[in-house]
């Protein structure tokens, strides 16, 4: 319902401000405060120190950053090239519907679910992949393949296809017509999609923790071992630098959007 006058729109963006800091700005800054209190044993942390912060970048969990970068640019990025590739294939294709339900499977189950599926499926010759991170990999790009795929097939509902046909027309291959017309028109999904793969992959932790060797171990794993042994501040901290690094990655990718091309 609409909001007119001066109180009410004054009341609703009251009642929005308190929802919002406490359902989104609170957790964020109990995190934060977390990774720098030396104690926390009344309503505020005191000692504020910068130990917790040097020992996540150090030694294994230091690695472990490293480790879910290349997990995310791997599985993330792979999943928006098969993303992409699948919706422009399954655009105006008659089973559509099909393809959007088994694109959107992975993401229809518990990622525990995925994760043992995968474990199971690559246990034994002739794919045998446990044990390497290329499972890791797998996981993330079947869990974010679903998201890439939603964003570039709502976008070609929305390209003009006059452009691709005016191309063939005038004696253009299949194959510049894609690399010329539709992918530069598909640039800022494409953009979008690569961002949110990378986002959700940084933070992937369920199918993760099902299928990933000692060698080969996330930033979200990580913490979640920390926060299991009762290293709260420790995991606090390295959280903070799992949220700064995929909002670094995130913007980057998202420079890379820019206007779709005509």
């Amino acid at each position: 319902m609409l909001v007119w006058t001066k109180p009410g729109k004054a009341l609703t963006w009251l009642v929005f401000g308190l929802v919002f800091g406490i359902l989104v700005i609170a957790p964020f800054a109990v995190v934060i405060a977390a990774a720098f209190a030396g104690s926390w044993n009344g309503v505020l942390p005191s000692g504020p120190t910068t130990a917790h912060l040097q020992e996540a970048l150090s030694g294994d969990r230091l690695a472990s950053l490293s480790v879910s970068l290349q997990t995310a640019f791997l599985g993330g990025l792979l999943a928006v090239v098969v993303g992409t590739w699948s919706a422009i294939a399954a655009h105006n294709a008659s089973p559509a519907r099909f393809a959007d339900a088994l694109h959107h499977l992975p993401i229809a189950v518990p990622s525990v679910v995925v994760g043992l599926g995968l474990l199971v499926a690559f246990s034994r010759q002739p794919f045998l992949l446990n044990g390497t991170k290329w499972i890791v990999v797998i996981a993330h790009l079947v869990l974010m393949v679903a998201f890439s795929y939603g964003a570039v097939a709502a976008a070609l509902q929305r390209v003009d296809p006059s452009y691709a046909e005016v191309a063939a027309s005038l004696g253009a291959s299949p194959s510049r017509v894609l690399w010329q017309v539709r992918l530069p028109l598909l640039r800022p999904a494409i953009a979008s999609a690569a961002g949110l793969s990378v986002a959700l992959s940084m933070g992937e932790v369920g199918a993760t923790i099902m299928v990933y060797p000692a060698s080969w171990r996330t930033l979200p794993v990580s913490i979640f071992a920390l926060t299991d042994r009762g290293q709260t501040f420790t995991a606090a901290a390295e959280a903070v630098v799992l949220l700064t690094a995929t909002v670094l990655v995130v913007t980057l990718l998202d420079r890379l959007r820019g206007r779709p091309q005509t």
